[in-house]
């Protein structure tokens, strides 16, 4: 009995240290660079409508916005969930560190959570009235379309990148803005698109765009063996990082030059300088990647991220104080 009540005291001992482990898989499974961009953005998107839209204020609707997180979430590990589960061997190849491809999480594992993380969504978004359905049936059925077949939307590059800047750009930002706007203001402001959230989804446009393209630069080995034709494959790494610079660059000045000019209710010095300032530190990083270098090109990337999920806090900064 001694022996039987030191295992189980064993056990528990070991229990935090399995559920530490269990959570480091998922969080890792999740892509945690798009889960906080999602969060970013999120966290932005309310904090522009509750500063410009009449009869909201920052601090109102934090429940709702706890559950539009938990949306956002669950949304995104969905697609890139589904994204991991029909690309095991590319992955083996490409990004052997993701638990599916490490054989940290079986298959059947990986499912059942791709399939709990696209119902909770769809659950919440159903309490929550049309617009925010729409947006998370449009954001699943986009991310499915990507990676599935018959559609399997990245084999072929204009598509690939076109479904990422459609979720990124369009569904979130607008999705989100409406359901603030109604959460938040109601009355007449329902269904009203401040004008920042406006400026964001046309700055996302180029961006998403690069953040598709520039993905794939890694990846080439991978995606060459299994005749994924990305831009990478049939343009090479160094045209596509050409690209991704100029749709990057094309977003930073039209959001520095157009945004003072065009927005109202918003501070053009931090707009201005903002965008300024971090398009500058992008062509430093740039000027010193080596596309050859698989971990390096990596690590630029991940930057690139960085100065995406910079954007929602500097324009939410420019709203606030505006």
């Amino acid at each position: 009995m001694a022996r039987s009540g030191a295992l189980r005291s064993s056990d528990r001992a070991a229990w935090p240290r399995r559920a530490a482990g269990a959570l480091g898989v998922l969080w890792r499974f999740s892509r945690p660079h798009t889960v906080i961009g999602t969060t970013l953005s999120i966290l932005g998107l309310y904090v522009i409508a509750a500063t410009q839209l009449p009869g909201a204020a920052v601090g109102e609707g934090l429940g709702d916005l706890a559950c539009v997180l938990l949306a956002g979430f669950c949304v995104n590990v969905s697609i890139v969930g589904v994204n991991q589960l029909t690309d095991v061997e590319i992955d083996r190849i490409n990004k052997p560190f993701l638990p599916i491809a490490a054989g940290e999480l079986s298959f059947a594992g990986a499912r059942r959570i791709v399939v709990a993380c696209t119902v909770i969504p769809l659950a919440l978004a159903l309490t929550q009235g049309l617009e925010e359905t729409v947006a998370v049936a449009a954001g699943l059925l986009v991310g499915a379309a990507y990676s599935l077949p018959p559609l399997r939307l990245k084999r072929f590059p204009a598509l690939a990148s076109l479904s990422i800047t459609l979720v990124r750009s369009v569904v979130v930002n607008l999705g989100v803005a409406l359901h603030f706007s109604k959460a938040l203001a109601g009355g007449a402001a329902a269904g009203t698109v401040p004008g920042p959230v406006w400026a964001l989804t046309l700055f996302v446009l180029p961006f998403s765009f690069a953040i598709a393209i520039l993905k794939d630069v890694p990846d080439l080995e991978g995606d060459r063996a299994f005749r994924i034709r990305t831009f990478t494959v049939r343009l090479g790494g160094r045209r596509v990082l050409g690209i991704g610079l100029a749709a990057l660059t094309l977003a930073y000045l039209g959001m520095a030059v157009l945004g003072p000019l065009l927005l109202s209710g918003v501070q053009p010095v931090v707009l201005a300088v903002g965008h300024l300032l971090a398009l500058a530190v992008l062509w430093a990083w740039a000027r010193r990647v080596d596309v050859a270098d698989r971990a390096d090109f990596t690590r630029f990337y991940m930057r690139v991220w960085m100065l995406f999920f910079l954007e929602y806090p500097l324009v939410a900064l420019a709203c606030l104080v505006g």
